[in-house]
């Protein structure tokens, strides 16, 4: 669907890291997968390639790259090397010179602020100062409850420059959905909001941070920044103070960057906890930001002063990675608020007011503009956009022909997949490689990607299995927080096949080096034992013009399995049969009879997680009668309701 010009291969970051390796450490030319292939089987001398090309600052690069390299999980990391990661990414590019700004940022309200690197830095060094003051050292845990707004960036920065534990999730969580995380970690500090902005509505945060503050008897200080009002009376709160108090100005004040092992904890992540308490994922520094300027200046070819856009919430690692684009020296765009507010183009506005060039959103924000009618192509001027970026659930190919016809025909479209628990990706995209539809680029560089049958045998391009990596890499996590011996850190992923990553997806390898994801494996459906991919069904369920939604489950049934295909409609369309045998027609006929649901229902809603994940498990469970256990993690839990004791999927 797109290829790119000879003039942009040659320019391209990674081009310009194939020459330097193959100068370097005498690594072979042959193109993408002879890079790709030297870089798994020199994975030494490829990550220390990373450290000096990417401009890593810290010191031990040029020591031993890892340690038992053999042991999954087990390898460490450039054991000798000690770094801070607020510092790479505060002078990264070469540290800003006033020249481009550090942050950009748009809320729904319609407010905009710019910050220079001059002032996020000195930012950093009053919320730094004020962090050190209270007393906290390298290993405590500070927390925010916040939208994402600079003070996010800002306060993350102060965080890491100490050495201390960032972690974070949105203000759209109730109260019990954040204690089931930040109780387990006992932070010290908390940020937060006083409201945020979402669908046209001031929504207020200070009655659920009295909540969570009494439930988190380890919390020493309460740091509310101005949001939604410009000083917010908190009089009533105990330990709680306004961001100006707790961290005042103060002149040119150095920020302390505390330099510390490579696997130094970070950043403390979560699991859906869709069926359980959520895991806590603990990151590394050195793991992250390597993955991460890896990813951002080889496989999104990031310069210095890129603009760079996802839309995310400070609950989903995407906020995380963006965040890291200040390392590679991009402006980081932030955005807060509904994305169909006024309208459902509205980001759109934002890319092209303020020439944004890599604009990353989720597959399913891309069906829904899709399904709008939007066309920004024809509407907003897109001269700056050169990479679209879609990730969350696999984008179908129809998304595919939306963003070359719709958006922009002249893009590299990166459709990448990963997760969470690797601070980063698999497979993703590649500025010197063509994009074909429905497929994802390549594998990663350092990535040992691989698709294994279920005795963990790697399977051939075109066929579907479980994705996984076999070989270690730097951005594994460090551990699993309370998780003394590592035994739920091994269940989650080498319990499948010992000693190889196993992610969770369903995926194929194709033919030209690319993949094709599926949707998740334990979702898969097994009717009469053939495995289907979720993703295949709402494909085709979700090109009838009808079909706003899908979700699809595998329902117990009289000794076997049978699929079932929840759908939400247009506003005034109605499930009949007419329109149940137009959507089962285009399934059977695009995708194969075993495709076809034995069931179709109407539901007024799908239930999702925060990061716009739907939630197949949780569904399957309420079908079958079974606890969802953790509500909480959903954005709209009170959907799950409408799948509970369905006359239709009774015995019949």
């Amino acid at each position: 669907m797109w290829t790119p010009t000879e003039g942009a291969v040659a320019a391209a970051n990674i081009t310009r890291f194939a020459d330097y390796v193959r100068e370097t450490f005498g690594a072979p030319a042959g193109g993408y997968r002879g890079l790709h292939r030297w870089s798994v089987d020199h994975a030494e001398d490829f990550w220390r390639a990373v450290w000096r090309f990417c401009g890593v600052i810290g010191e031990g690069g040029d020591g031993a790259a890892v340690k038992n390299r053999g042991q999954m999980p087990g390898a460490q990391w450039f054991p000798e090397a000690r770094l801070n990661f607020a510092e790479n990414l505060l002078h990264g590019g070469g540290g800003g010179d006033g020249e481009h700004p550090a942050i950009i940022f748009r809320g729904e309200d319609g407010a905009t602020r710019r910050l220079s690197h001059a002032e996020l830095r000195a930012g950093v060094a009053r919320i730094a100062a004020a962090l050190a003051q209270l007393g906290i050292a390298p290993g405590d845990r500070v927390a925010a409850y916040i939208p994402n707004i600079p003070e996010a960036v800002t306060a993350m920065l102060a965080t890491a420059a100490l050495g201390a534990v960032w972690s974070s999730c949105s203000p759209d969580f109730g109260a019990r959905g954040v204690l089931d995380r930040f109780g387990q970690i006992e932070p010290k500090v908390l940020f937060c909001t006083d409201g945020y902005f979402y669908n046209g509505r001031r929504h207020d945060c200070l009655e659920k941070v009295r909540a969570i503050h009494a439930g988190l008897p380890a919390l020493e200080k309460v740091v509310v920044i101005p949001h939604a009002a410009e000083r917010p009376d908190i009089s009533a709160m105990k330990d709680t103070v306004l961001l100006a108090d707790f961290a005042p100005a103060v002149a040119d004040a150095a920020i302390p960057f505390r330099r510390l092992p490579f696997n130094h904890p970070l950043y403390i992540m979560y699991s859906s906890g869709t069926t359980g308490a959520p895991k806590c994922i603990v990151h590394g520094a050195g793991g992250t930001l390597l993955q991460h300027v890896k990813e951002h200046q080889l496989h999104c070819d990031i310069r210095r002063g890129e603009r760079l856009f996802f839309f995310t919430t400070c609950g989903w690692m995407m906020w995380n990675w963006l965040a890291s684009g200040l390392a590679s020296g991009a402006c980081l765009m932030l955005y807060d608020g509904s994305p169909f507010v006024p309208r459902a183009d509205a980001l759109f506005d934002f890319a092209a007011g303020e020439r944004i060039g890599i604009f990353g959103v989720s597959a399913k924000y891309l069906d829904a503009l899709g399904k709008a009618g939007a066309c920004p192509a024809r509407t907003h001027d897109l001269t700056a956009l050169r990479a679209v970026l879609s990730t969350g659930s696999p984008l179908s190919p129809e998304g595919f022909d939306f963003v070359y016809e719709k958006i922009k025909s002249d893009v590299c479209l990166s459709s990448i997949s990963g997760g969470t628990d690797i601070m980063g990706c698999f497979v993703l995209g590649n500025p010197a490689l063509p994009v074909r539809r429905g497929e994802i680029q390549c594998a990663a560089l350092g990535m040992k990607v691989a698709a294994l049958d279920d005795s963990g045998a790697d399977l051939p391009p075109g066929k579907k299995g479980e994705l996984a990596c076999r070989a270690p890499f730097p951005s594994m996590p460090v551990a699993f927080w309370n998780d003394p011996g590592g035994h739920k850190y091994r269940a989650a992923y080498f319990e499948k096949f010992p000693g190889v990553w196993c992610h969770g997806d369903y995926i194929a390898l194709t033919g030209s080096g690319g993949a094709i994801i599926y949707g998740r494996s334990d979702a898969v459906l097994n009717p009469g034992g053939v495995r289907i991919g979720t993703a295949e069904i709402y494909r085709e369920a979700e090109k009838v013009e009808e079909v706003v939604e899908s979700l699809v489950i595998g329902q117990r049934w009289r000794g076997d399995v049978r699929v079932v295909l929840f759908v939400r409609l247009r506003d005034g369309a109605r499930l009949d049969a007419a329109l149940s045998e137009k959507i089962t027609a285009a399934i059977r006929r695009n995708a194969t009879p075993r495709h076809a649901p034995a069931k179709i229902i109407q539901v007024a809603d799908i239930p999702r997680t925060r990061s716009g994940k739907i939630v197949e498990l949780a569904v399957r469970s309420v079908v079958h009668g079974e606890e969802v256990k953790n509500k909480e993690a959903l954005a709209n839990p009170e959907a799950l309701a409408l799948f509970a004791g369905l006359a239709e999927l009774a015995e019949e």
